[in-house]
């Protein structure tokens, strides 16, 4: 083969590399296109992959005692936890809603309070009673889910020293004046997996 044959071979295989290095190319922003526009839009079957359910029955029949949406319950579970049954904070909080015990304590002590002895508070099932009850209590206590949420990341104490600067400034305390931003992003955190749970797991939950 002549070295100008040589050379034209040479750049018509250099060519071909280049054509295919751009198919490639483009396939993977299409694929990548795709695959964004999916987790954007997050449908159910997309957002099931990413927000797991577990305990269903122990979720419901506790939201269905306590008077409690079983998808806050769940998205509570899903904040606190990702729905890992041993979690434990570094405040000692224990279980899937991240209960303190000297929380169940106090609770147990409470009329209509769950059965099961506080020290079963690792327990699954036990945790998300005494957690639900919690929920029902701060939600009926405060009659807003935001400001229960708040209470439940925050602390009771915490809650009532901004719900009464809030009104001796004249008006109603909202999420976006809570101090701690910690607080503020768990009640936001929590209802964004709130709406996800009620589209991708309407079904299980029993919800219309």
């Amino acid at each position: 083969m002549t070295t100008v044959a040589a050379g034209r071979v040479h750049r018509q295989r250099r060519h071909i590399r280049e054509r295919w290095a751009l198919v490639a190319g483009l396939l993977v922003l299409l694929v990548g296109a795709g695959a964004l526009t999916v987790h954007l839009a997050m449908p159910a079957w997309y957002a099931r992959l990413w927000y797991p359910m577990e305990h269903v029955s122990a979720i419901t029949a506790e939201a269905a005692a306590a008077g409690v949406e079983p998808d806050l319950i769940a998205a509570v579970i899903y904040r606190e936890s990702k729905f890992k049954e041993d979690a434990l904070s570094d405040r000692g909080a224990v279980g899937l809603m991240q209960v303190l015990p000297e929380t169940a304590g106090w609770i147990h002590r409470q009329r209509g309070a769950p059965a099961a002895e506080p020290e079963r508070l690792a327990e699954p099932e036990v945790n998300i009673a005494y957690g639900t009850w919690y929920l029902h209590y701060l939600s009926d206590k405060y009659g807003s889910p935001d400001l229960a949420l708040a209470a439940y990341n925050g602390g009771e104490t915490n809650l009532q020293q901004w719900i009464a600067t809030a009104r001796r400034d004249g008006h109603a305390l909202t999420v976006a004046e809570v101090p701690f931003s910690e607080t503020r992003n768990f009640v936001g955190a929590v209802n964004d997996a709130r709406s996800v749970y009620r589209r991708a797991w309407s079904t299980p939950l029993g919800l219309p």
